[in-house]
């Protein structure tokens, strides 16, 4: 699976661009604030609907214009695909493939499968356990169409109740609508877990071998699925904590509240692991996605790195810039001495200045 070219008009910065890529390792440099990751977001817009940083569609929109558009081409199975977005300022998106609208964001998932790492990602394991629910989400969504419906009816069933739980306090008899929805959340979140608990038991291995590759065989992690509740016990958990929700007006049972755990010696990386070790396990997790994506698809997916470089020291750029054969690769950077200090294979390089992509 490759990205074959972009295009964008009136998107952030670029008033009008067209790239074509490289099908292995792409680089594309600039100072900051320069539109680097804006190129980097347009793709992912382009496989997901959204923007990897939670922007809304109107802030995506060159200032002063009213719509935006993204074009991508994509080659997947030896076949060609057309993504266009049409971002609008007071509407919602409009999504094409091959020129056929689709009516759901959701029928975009699994034409161009991508893994975005930024700087963040490597805080993923000291951050709060939302970062690391939103991993598995991403990740399964993208490879798991059943898991992406499961996902969205338990989250909109998810508020639903909330909701109510709220009302409830103003008006008693709504109560008895409350069963309605414990039903539907206990038997979306099921699902929802035992796909997760599935996930987890098969990334799990992989993680482990990657981040003993990473530290030079001198460390093991383990990594495990911390579930709020167990997938057979999901509905009399919501009834046992009845009062509870009430009284917090939120639900608190179901995998809106599950993490995972990295283990090190028996040591917990989340709590006391040092920043290396828990930089080496988000990098050891992130490449995971590469492995588990090219199992269940068939092909490798695109990876994003977006000035994570600079983040890593140059054991693990090399570690990191090693693993990445035969998987196309953009990566955002200030400059190039690290690809020419270590003789890193580049294919492609693009300089960035101002709003206006060059040709390396």
């Amino acid at each position: 699976m490759i990205v074959k070219s972009l295009e964008l008009m009136n998107f952030r910065d670029y008033e009008r661009l067209s790239i074509d890529f490289d099908p292995s390792t792409n680089i594309i440099y600039g100072d900051n604030a320069q539109g680097k990751t804006n190129i980097l977001e347009a793709i992912c817009v382009s496989g997901t609907s959204r923007s990897h940083r939670g922007s809304r569609d109107r802030e995506m929109i060159r200032f002063g214009q009213e719509e935006a558009h993204i074009r991508t081409l994509v080659e997947k199975d030896s076949n060609e695909y057309r993504i266009d977005i049409h971002l609008k300022k007071n509407h919602s998106k409009g999504i094409a493939i091959n020129k056929i609208p689709i009516k759901k964001s959701s029928e975009l998932f699994g034409i161009l499968n991508i893994i975005f790492f930024s700087p963040e990602d490597l805080s993923i394991i000291k951050s709060g356990p939302d970062k690391r629910r939103h991993f598995i989400d991403m990740e399964l969504c993208q490879i798991d169409r059943i898991y992406l419906y499961n996902l969205t009816e338990y989250n909109k069933t998810l508020n639903q109740r909330n909701k109510l739980l709220k009302d409830i306090s103003f008006n008693k008899k709504l109560a008895d609508t409350l069963p309605v929805w414990d039903d539907k959340l206990a038997e979306y979140g099921a699902k929802i877990i035992k796909r997760r608990e599935q996930f987890v038991e098969e990334i799990a291995p992989v993680v482990s071998v990657l981040h003993s590759q990473i530290s030079g065989a001198r460390e093991d992690v383990t990594l495990t699925y911390e579930k709020n509740v167990s997938a057979d016990g999901m509905r009399e958990a919501i009834d046992f904590s009845y009062d509870n929700d009430m009284r917090l007006g939120s639900t608190t049972k179901g995998p809106h509240r599950d993490d995972l755990r990295f283990d090190l010696g028996g040591v917990d990386l989340r709590k006391f692991g040092s920043q290396g070790q828990q930089r080496t396990a988000a990098l050891s997790l992130k490449l995971s996605e590469v492995t588990m994506m090219e199992k269940e698809t068939g092909e490798k997916p695109v990876l994003l790195l977006d000035d994570v470089l600079s983040e890593l020291d140059s054991r693990r750029q090399k570690d990191l810039l090693g693993s990445l054969s035969d998987t196309q690769t953009m990566i955002t950077c200030t400059g190039l001495d690290d690809f020419v200090k270590n003789q890193y294979q580049v294919n492609k390089i693009f300089e960035v200045r101002n709003g206006v992509v060059i040709n390396g």
